[in-house]
């Protein structure tokens, strides 16, 4: 799943970065909002936004009004998590009513930023659960396990991640650009046959139905019934 991080503090959005990375997302980090806004006007697709208020060129206020308003479809419903420096009550209502789905006063945990993050995008899921359920595989983003037929699973990171992505999204396809996009950010050096690799091994370890490709439209997870019945 891949994160849109808007912060001009070096060393925050560093820790952000590294935290978030660990923890199984593709983080891209800006330091502007005006930066911010060219980067989502861009044809990639973000999943989820942290982003400062108090931020140069263009605020994170700004930012998030632009966000939600007609001009941006596609972003209107991506969860956006603010982070501040303010902890009053009037300036956590603004942030809101401006569109924020959840609110961070700095300093904060790294883990709890990590929690609000996984939660956000749970809701936005329409789960009320941490695990992603595919017949006998339970995935669980948050504490990054698997396990298949109750036995643990062992993936890699990139598998994990993969893996991961294909479950949020199902029953949709997603084409190789758009995993590529939600797996690497704009830091990722991606050989052209790196995601065959990936979705080869995820196939051996699942099962050859588990992941279906139709030309034209990409990938998606198979059946979750084992009987083959659609979604």
């Amino acid at each position: 799943m891949r994160v849109l991080l808007v912060e001009d503090d070096i060393l925050l959005g560093e820790g952000v970065q590294d935290g978030l990375s660990d923890a199984g997302f593709a983080v891209d980090w800006l330091q502007d909002g005006e930066a911010a806004r060219t980067a989502l006007c861009s044809s990639e697709q973000f999943d989820l936004l942290v982003l400062d208020i108090a931020l140069p060129r263009l605020t994170g206020l700004q930012l998030l009004a632009w966000l939600r308003g007609p001009q941006c479809p596609r972003y209107q419903q991506v969860p956006v998590l603010l982070l501040t420096a303010r902890d009053g009550i009037e300036d956590r209502i603004t942030g809101l009513n401006a569109g924020a789905d959840d609110y961070l006063v700095k300093p904060f945990a790294l883990g709890e930023l990590t929690a609000r993050v996984h939660a956000l995008l749970r809701r936005a899921q329409g789960r009320s659960g941490n695990e992603l359920v595919w017949r006998t595989l339970h995935l669980d983003p948050a504490r990054q396990t698997a396990t298949l037929h109750g036995e643990p699973l062992v993936l890699t990171a990139m598998e994990f991640r993969l893996l991961h992505v294909l479950l949020a999204n199902a029953p949709n396809y997603l084409s190789r650009s758009q995993l590529d996009d939600k797996l690497y950010g704009w830091g990722g050096e991606v050989e052209s046959n790196t995601l065959d690799v990936h979705l080869s091994h995820l196939r051996k370890k699942l099962g050859r139905d588990a992941i279906q490709n139709m030309r034209g439209l990409g990938w998606r997870m198979g059946s979750p019934s084992a009987t083959g019945e659609d979604y």
